[in-house]
C-alpha cells in the first residue's frame, strides 16, 4: 500500500481552496493549505516535504511565481509544482519561475487526476 501523496495547496481564495482541497482528497492526498507564497516557502524552510504543489499566482505577501522560484532555489527539484491561474497571460511567468506545468482555472478534475497519477507512478518507480 502506497502512502497518500502529500499535497501543498497555495491559494488565498477560500472558495478555491475548499474546491481544490476536496478534489485532492478524492485522490487520497494529504492536503496542507498555505494562504500565500510566503507560507508555502516557510513550510519548505521548516523541512516539510511534499509530493505535489498546486500554486495560485496572485496572492498577498508573495505571489505564486515568486514562491516557486524560492522553493526551486532551495533545491526542491523532485516535487511536482503546478501553477494555477484564471489569467492565461501568467503562464510564461510561471514556467520561467520553475513550475512543471501550468493549468488554467477552473481546474478540471480529470486533468488533476492524470497529474496525480503521474506523481504516484514516479514515486512507485523510485521505490523499485
Amino acid at each position: 500500500m502506497v502512502s497518500p501523496l502529500k499535497a501543498l495547496l497555495v491559494e488565498d481564495a477560500q472558495v478555491d481552496a475548499l474546491v481544490l482541497s476536496a478534489m485532492l482528497r478524492r485522490f487520497h492526498c494529504e492536503v496542507t493549505i498555505a494562504k500565500n507564497g510566503k507560507e508555502a516557502v516557510d513550510l519548505f524552510l521548516e523541512g516539510k516535504k511534499f509530493d505535489i504543489v498546486l500554486c495560485d499566482d496572485n496572492m498577498p505577501i508573495m505571489t505564486g511565481p515568486e514562491a516557486v522560484e524560492k522553493i526551486r532555489a532551495m533545491g526542491e527539484t523532485d516535487v511536482k509544482i503546478i501553477g494555477l491561474s484564471a489569467n492565461n497571460n501568467i503562464q510564461e511567468v510561471f514556467m520561467t519561475s520553475g513550475v512543471d506545468v501550468f493549468v488554467p482555472k477552473p481546474l478540471n478534475i480529470d486533468v488533476l487526476g492524470a497529474m496525480i497519477q503521474e506523481v504516484i507512478n514516479n514515486k512507485n518507480n523510485a521505490m523499485v
